[in-house]
């Protein structure tokens, strides 16, 4: 009987854990095929509408070890809670938004929340179920990315065609509170609710929030400021400096956010780097096709959602195959040819045009999400397994870390490149109010930012096949 309960209480834990992992991806995604709509309603360009996904993923990335180490210590209860219930009142205030500036607020409050929640999120699994049922537990939370992920794009289409895009963020809140009150009840007293008596890095938490940030920050705005002009030099100089500050106080701490020993690790820190590069590739995307979809190629919103699933869905499938043969081969090949995959699917996406049959346009989407699915599964295996057990709470606080930081900077590149070309060749419109004679201009400005993804995903074969042999997995 005592097993029983048991066995029903951990289930009842990882229903927590899913409806979390799950409302932090589908914002990711719900709000990019939403850009469109928010961009005509708020009367903002491209430039100031591409901060409303890229403040959220750099809120969360900034924010995930720092709040990661705050529930080593206050207890995964406190943050989670406390992460579900400012998740709702954030998405009350992007629905809420009288303009494109309170929007970005909410979005960075949003973000905020997320990073409470996906900081806990793998520890609360690690935390409740067996070592022999961990690995089935964590694949099935990437089910749920994946799932978050899948539906965004469909579900955003039909509340956008049907009711308003604010209505997106309307849906967390009762999630959100009842998610909260839950927590509150089913964590109380598991290894969930364990506090310690030991400091937080409040300097390098900081310094961390502050370097990446600015690092972003700086990236976002070289186009207006100039590359080689005296802000940008001088804040990215900053941005650096911080970054390696923080690395050498943590260093010197007896309790820090962050291990600097994990960096020596082979089969840890180039996987760790391969996968920022996936996800930079991933949503260079993820960020511009809606407009290729809605404004060249014609569809509704509700059919670019539609469009949109394709990638996930794939995802969704391929994924726990992939985790599932990296078992018997390990993580080398499959995440070689994941990148490979990956690369050939951009190259593709820059060669189209508005007058491609649809096939043309669900190929390259459909090997987007072979790529992906074939890379993510055996990279976070092999990411896990080569660290000791007492540092894997800070290796999953890593991965989700280089994931966001990945999706921030594949947001920003994009951004950065379409807005540098289509400006440079319409003699300076934007896409503030889409015409047709724009047309050219904003396929050649796609084309070379599908280009630099694939480019960058290029990299990336390189980078995930020189991990090497994978010896002293543990």
């Amino acid at each position: 009987m005592k097993d029983t309960a048991i066995t029903k209480k951990k289930w009842v834990i990882f229903s927590l854990v899913a409806v979390a992992v799950f409302m932090s991806t589908l914002d990711s995604s719900i709000v990019n095929i939403a850009l469109p709509a928010i961009m005509k309603d708020l009367k903002v360009p491209l430039t100031t509408i591409e901060w409303i996904p890229m403040i959220y993923l750099l809120t969360v990335s900034s924010l995930l070890l720092a709040f990661g180490r705050l529930s080593d210590i206050k207890g995964r209860r406190w943050v989670y809670c406390r992460g579900f219930f400012i998740f709702s009142i954030a998405s009350l205030l992007c629905g809420v938004s009288p303009d494109a500036k309170w929007l970005i607020a909410a979005r960075a409050l949003q973000g905020i929340a997320a990073a409470m929640l996906m900081a806990c999120s793998p520890a609360l699994v690690v935390d409740t179920f067996p070592a022999s049922e961990r690995g089935r537990a964590l694949g099935m939370v990437g089910t749920a990315v994946a799932a978050g992920l899948t539906a965004g794009p469909v579900l955003g289409g039909l509340i956008i065609n049907y009711i308003s895009w604010r209505a997106i963020f309307f849906i967390n809140i009762p999630i959100g509170i009842v998610s909260a009150i839950l927590a509150f009840q089913i964590l109380r007293g598991t290894k969930g609710d364990i506090v310690r008596k030991e400091p937080f890095d409040w300097k390098g938490a900081l310094l961390l929030a502050f370097g990446f940030s600015l690092f972003i920050y700086v990236i976002s705005s070289a186009y207006d400021w100039g590359f080689a002009s005296a802000r940008t030099i001088l804040l990215l100089t900053t941005s650096i400096i911080s970054i390696v500050w923080f690395l050498k106080i943590e260093k010197r701490m007896d309790y820090p956010i962050f291990q600097t020993s994990l960096l020596k690790i082979r089969i840890f820190i180039l996987p760790v780097v391969s996968a920022a590069i996936l996800f930079v590739s991933l949503f260079t995307m993820v960020f511009l096709m809606p407009f290729y979809l809605v404004y060249p190629y014609g569809f509704s919103i509700d059919k670019a959602g539609y469009t949109m699933v394709i990638p996930f869905a794939f995802l969704f499938f391929i994924s726990p195959l992939s985790g599932y043969i990296s078992d018997s081969i390990g993580s080398r090949i499959l995440c070689t040819m994941g990148m490979l995959v990956m690369s050939i699917a951009l190259f593709m996406l820059s060669m189209l045009t508005p007058s491609h049959a649809y096939t043309s346009v669900a190929l390259p989407l459909a090997l987007v999400g072979i790529g992906t699915g074939l890379f993510i599964s055996p990279n976070n295996s092999i990411i896990m397994s080569a660290i000791s057990q007492a540092y894997r709470g800070v290796a999953s606080g890593t991965v989700a870390t280089s994931r966001n930081i990945g999706m921030v900077l594949g947001v920003a590149m994009s951004g950065l490149i379409f807005n540098s070309i289509f400006h440079l060749l319409s003699g300076g419109l934007t896409l503030k109010v889409y015409k047709p004679e724009m047309e050219v201009f904003f396929m050649t400005a796609f084309k070379w930012a599908m280009l630099a993804g694939g480019i960058v995903a290029g990299t990336g074969v390189i980078v995930a096949f020189l991990r090497g042999p994978e010896t002293g997995r543990t």
